[in-house]
């Protein structure tokens, strides 16, 4: 079974860890609607189709030429991302409302960790720390790699030349692709261009029955800005390079979310969702303590996403 952090917030019934999973969706265009499979144990384990197996006709009384597909087992391991806000009880008692003040600290830890995810999402890399998991930046490779131009292009300099690349990022997922991920300032300039000769427009997308928030759309597929790290430089940053263009050049993402490893896509993996305990007053220090832990992981089934590269702010 398959659910997003969303729809799994509506069978909480403890409100502590219900409003800890609220604000991670509230602050992630990633974990609104990524599907989380659920995980038993610490891994997950499928086959990755590699080649199909040939069929033929066949004439009257002749035999078939017996053949098989090729197959590759992969494994994805759960990682574990989490942290403890702490409030001391000298704040406690000289600022006043407890709840307040835990109330407050668990939502900057939330949005930290929101924040480290996101990073993952796109850069991780266990050769660089082996705690985390591999994101779709080392993930994506051959016919999953798009290259916008040999010197990198833009979408307002770039035009219809910029939207026929985009237009084969999306090619490139099979079934199309449901999220473009990319930073604040190409997405502006993609929304500019879009203006001006058509293809961007609007949607709204509400959560926990809060006030609609307007996403730009192309050709129907929102154009989501994945935002910082927390030293407030971009996730996707516009530091690539491509050709002459080095330096300034950046990628964009298509994703494709999937329930399942039959179908094409991207899927979170959980053991358990996102647990919070409340440990109260601990003993190795006076202070109150909130403990939130997300055991996670990633899998990308097929050609379930794609990464434009060569693309300028211009």
């Amino acid at each position: 079974m398959a659910l997003t952090l969303a729809e799994s917030a509506k069978y909480t019934t403890n409100d502590l860890q219900r409003g800890v999973v609220e604000t991670f969706v509230l602050q992630s265009p990633v974990l609104d609607s990524l599907p989380l499979l659920t995980v038993s144990g610490n891994a997950y384990a499928y086959n990755e189709e590699l080649t199909l197996p040939g069929v033929e006709f066949r004439a009257v009384n002749s035999a078939y030429t017996e053949s098989t597909g090729t197959i590759n087992p992969r494994t994805e391991t759960l990682v574990i991302l989490g942290g403890d806000a702490d409030v001391d009880t000298f704040l406690v008692q000289t600022r006043g409302n407890l709840s307040d003040l835990r109330a407050e600290q668990t939502t900057l830890k939330v949005k930290a960790a929101v924040t480290k995810y996101q990073d993952a999402f796109i850069n991780g890399d266990t050769a660089v720390d082996a705690n985390s998991f591999d994101g779709l930046k080392k993930r994506l490779t051959g016919p999953q790699l798009v290259v916008a131009a040999t010197n990198g292009i833009g979408p307002v300099a770039g035009g219809h030349d910029f939207f026929d690349a985009l237009d084969a990022l999306i090619a490139a997922v099979p079934g199309g692709a449901e999220a473009l991920y990319m930073n604040a300032a190409v997405r502006a300039r993609v929304m500019s261009s879009g203006r001006r000769l058509g293809g961007t427009s609007f949607i709204e997308r509400s959560f926990f029955g809060e006030r609609p928030a307007t996403v730009p759309t192309y050709n129907g597929i929102p154009m989501l800005d994945i935002g910082t790290k927390g030293d407030g430089t971009n996730i996707i940053p516009q530091t690539e390079t491509q050709g002459t263009a080095t330096g300034t050049a950046t990628s964009i993402y298509a994703v494709r979310y999937t329930q399942n490893e039959g179908s094409p896509g991207v899927a979170g993996l959980t053991n358990g969702g996102v647990q919070v305990k409340d440990l109260g007053e601990i003993d190795a220090k006076p202070v109150y303590r909130t403990r939130i832990e997300f055991f996670t992981g990633l899998a990308v089934f097929g050609r379930g996403a794609a990464r434009l590269t060569g693309v300028l702010a211009s």
